[in-house]
């Protein structure tokens, strides 16, 4: 028998996260049974909590099919523009929750699983996450589905289903050790795998040319097996399909060894091809040129554009004599994520020539056409450049038509600078200096009819500086789309109590359209409304507090400041400068214990390349100097600090609703968009950062006064980087710092290891691309006013009941820039979508 319902579980039942039918959960409860019995095989004598979520996700699974199925017949039908983003990268995440938010069954399930006598929580706990990404370009692929289908487009996302997405972090004393992801050992009931679509993807052979043209022979064969999954829009039946490729070898794999009778070896050989899909690429903002990555990079490309094209043909299956190509633009958007799936290009084009016999001038046109190109970093590390040695190994065909591209692109350039060697060789897609490599980014740009940053101040870095001359050459192909999130999975999914509030004040259709959330600025005098959000804020941080002391074993002092700081760990994201904050802070305390100090947890997280050893440095000097603050009773509750282990999208679902104090610190010029500064916004945390990235965009849509702008602006850096940056006389002229960096130098924070941190402290004098030290005073000023504003919410609730006039106007100042900053992501995914 359920409980009886209160007065806010009754309003819950009509709200954004769906109808409580008795109907819906009759329904829902027998179909969780019939997949215990049925489907798992158990009973619940036997069944594990592992079981009971198959159960769920199998009958939420169930509500998808129908409409899934429909949405796909409807595309047959309407035959609309098909957009494919292509993708080495889908940071998905868990799909169960997001699956019942945005079929509106998140309310029945919670009423169908209680009366079952289980509990939701415990069950979407043992859903593994889907990582199969790095980072924001992982995650903003993810976004973008579910904008996708929530808006009707006919979108499909393809991409590597990868066997080991991005490694399992733990730290062991103080160190990231990793540890392989093994996501997909229980099974994975949103996947369906579809062999009957089957391709072949070709590499190594070599090229015979001929009267008919080039054919590429002798090549090995790998099979690639596409794996479904159903992506739902918000409530609006649309079901649309991310379609992962995951590589097989074929029966005939190493015939030759069968013959001559190792038939083990031959079959044990098999792995080899099958690697492709074995494991995603743990780096972020780092280029590793390995044969290995380019066999993914050309393996996805070579799948997706077969499927493309059979789609295409089907669609023209009413026309008679040979299929034309000309309208293929017109039912074709295929947007490049980054530069990994180049290979995309030439692959069409061989498609084009070799294949379907079109001439070259024409295969050309319609692929410049059909591409468009999003360029995600100005980190010259980051790009890729692949040496021609290893693509005249592995595709030497595809070589052969990048060499062609590049003649026809430098003939051009020749026409228009006649004699200017050095535009040749800079505009180039082959470098020559230091051994023969194709600039995939020129690569993308030459191939395609648009390119976007992904910030205003990225695209124009990109148009500019970058890419400056392609810009000259074409400047309406360059443009600008800011990055964007997704409001159903970063506030209906992990913030309920905040999207109700907001529902329940404005209506829902916020959901679908975040300018509605303009609306919210006539509350911003509402006393009531205003205690309601700081309530939800609390509550927020209560529950993540819990968390916390389960997990790490510390007390939290739930009135101190939430400061988070999470996002991968790279020189340029500047958690060092975070640090020595820290380390300033502990300093303050200990000399004066008796000062007013506003109590922080200062919460760090993220995972570090595998391979790049500063940062698992940084790292480990985090938590070397997390454990001396830590245990220091001289400091108590008034400072604690917290590195998050296996940082992760479920992760970020319980840390950003409950955060004060947003980091987004990267050196100006450098974070290309970021998108974790949007989901701390909409959850109405503060941001204290740099004018880089979507920073600067934000700053404009809430003002500059809402929020902590601190450091060096882009001219700033670049002319401090004409002038060669010192970091001595920073460090000689500000005592603070000295003394922080005297400590971590010194062996203070790892007395048993006192060089532990040499090389930390070097790379910060000696070679500190990012420039830590120049901005060290303005951020300590700005953390300053930071601990100012929070000092004045935690005094208000005593002067409320004083009446106290300043309470309520700092509370509105406060609140007024919140709404301001959840209203902002009208912005981001307005621009996602265009």
């Amino acid at each position: 028998m359920a409980a009886p319902l209160t007065d806010l579980e009754k309003r819950k039942q009509i709200s954004i996260r769906g109808i409580v039918g008795v109907e819906n959960v009759a329904e829902l409860k027998k179909g969780f049974n019939r997949h215990l019995h049925f489907t798992l095989v158990k009973d619940r004598n036997v069944a594990t909590p592992r079981d009971y979520y198959f159960a769920l996700a199998h009958t939420v699974r169930d509500h998808l099919v129908g409409r899934w199925i429909r949405t796909q017949q409807f595309y047959y039908e309407t035959d609309p523009k098909r957009v494919y983003y292509l993708s080495l990268e889908f940071y998905m995440g868990r799909t169960l929750q997001n699956t019942m938010i945005n079929l509106g069954l998140q309310n029945a399930c919670d009423e169908a699983i209680y009366q079952l006598g289980l509990d939701m929580e415990d069950l979407e706990e043992m859903e593994e996450d889907a990582g199969l990404g790095n980072g924001g370009l992982g995650r903003l692929a993810a976004c973008f589905l579910d904008s996708m289908a929530t808006l009707g487009l006919a979108a499909y996302g393809y991409g590597i289903r990868y066997e080991y997405g991005i490694f399992n972090q733990k730290i062991k004393e103080g160190w990231q050790v990793e540890e392989a992801d093994d996501w997909l050992r229980h099974g994975n009931p949103w996947e369906k795998a579809r062999p009957e679509y089957m391709l072949p993807v070709h590499f190594y052979g070599r090229v015979e040319e001929s009267k008919e043209g080039a054919r590429w022979v002798d090549t090995q064969v790998v099979l690639a097996m596409p794996y479904d999954t159903p992506i739902p829009g918000y409530m609006n039946n649309t079901v649309n399909t991310m379609r992962l490729w995951s590589a097989r070898a074929p029966n005939d794999f190493n015939l030759k060894d069968f013959n001559v009778g190792d038939y083990i070896q031959a079959v044990l050989d098999r792995n080899l091809a099958e690697n492709i899909s074995r494991v995603l690429y743990p780096n972020d903002n780092f280029f590793e040129g390995k044969a290995l990555r380019l066999k993914q990079e050309y393996f996805v490309v070579a799948a997706t554009l077969q499927d493309i094209i059979r789609r295409f043909k089907i669609s023209k299956k009413g026309s008679t004599g040979p299929v034309s190509f000309d309208s293929f633009p017109e039912k074709v958007a295929i947007q490049l994520n980054d530069t990994h799936p180049a290979m995309a290009i030439p692959e069409l084009m061989r498609v084009f020539v070799d294949v379907e016999k079109l001439d070259w001038d024409t295969a050309w046109a319609i692929t410049k056409r059909t591409f468009a190109y999003t360029n995600h970093t100005v980190l010259p590390e980051a790009l890729e450049r692949w040496p021609v040695g290893l693509l005249e190994t592995l595709l030497p065909r595809h070589l052969q038509i990048i060499y062609r591209i590049n003649q026809g692109h430098l003939d051009g350039i020749r026409a228009l600078f006649p004699g200017d060697l050095e535009r040749i060789r800079r505009m180039s897609l082959i470098e020559e200096d230091g051994g023969k490599r194709v600039n995939m980014a020129h690569l993308c740009i030459v191939g395609s009819h648009a390119v976007n940053g992904v910030a205003e101040i990225h695209s124009n870095i990109i148009k500019n500086d970058v890419f400056r001359e392609f810009s000259e050459l074409e400047p309406d192909k360059f443009q600008n789309k800011t990055n964007g999130i997704t409001p159903r999975r970063w506030l209906l999914l992990c913030n309920p109590g905040l999207a109700e509030l907001i529902a329940e004040a404005i209506g829902e259709e916020y959901v679908k359209d975040l300018s509605q959330l303009q609306k919210l600025n006539e509350l911003v005098n509402d006393d009531a409304f205003i205690r309601d959000v700081s309530n939800v804020k609390q509550d927020n941080k209560v529950k993540f507090s819990q968390y916390l002391e389960k997990e790490y074993k510390v007390n939290i002092n739930l009135s101190s400041m939430f400061d988070v700081h999470v996002k991968r760990i790279h020189e340029y994201k500047r958690q060092l400068l975070n640090c020595l904050h820290i380390i300033t802070m502990y300093n303050r305390i200990k000399k004066n214990p008796k000062a007013p100090f506003v109590p922080r947890t200062v919460i760090i997280g993220g995972k570090a390349a595998p391979g790049y050893h500063m940062a698992k440095k940084i790292i480990k000097l985090i938590t070397a100097v997390g454990h001396v603050v830590n245990k220091d009773p001289v400091v108590g509750s008034k400072l604690k600090v917290i590195y998050l282990e296996n940082y992760r999208v479920s992760l970020a679902e319980k840390v950003i609703p409950a955060t004060d104090l947003s980091e987004q610190i990267s050196t100006a010029g450098t974070e290309a968009s970021g998108t974790g500064n949007m989901k701390f916004m909409l959850n109405g945390a503060l941001t204290i950062g740099t004018m880089d990235g979507a920073n600067v965009e934000m700053a404009e849509e809430v003002g500059e006064e809402n929020m902590f702008i601190f450091g060096m602006r882009v001219e700033d850096v670049a002319e401090m980087d004409v002038q060669g940056y010192d970091a001595v006389p920073y460090y000689n002229s500000i005592p603070e710092l000295k003394q922080a960096v005297d400590q971590i130098q010194g062996g203070f924070f790892s007395p048993k290891q006192p060089e532990l941190f040499k090389d930390v402290t070097n790379m910060l004098f000696n070679h500190d691309r990012f420039k830590v030290f120049a901005d060290y005073e303005g951020y300590i000023k700005c953390q300053e006013k930071v601990s100012q504003l929070y000092q004045v919410i935690i005094i208000i609730p005593h002067l409320f009941s004083t009446g106290h006039s300043t309470a309520n106007v700092c509370l509105r100042r406060l609140h007024g820039c919140v709404l301001d900053v959840i209203h902002l992501s009208a912005m981001g995914v307005a621009e996602i979508v265009k």
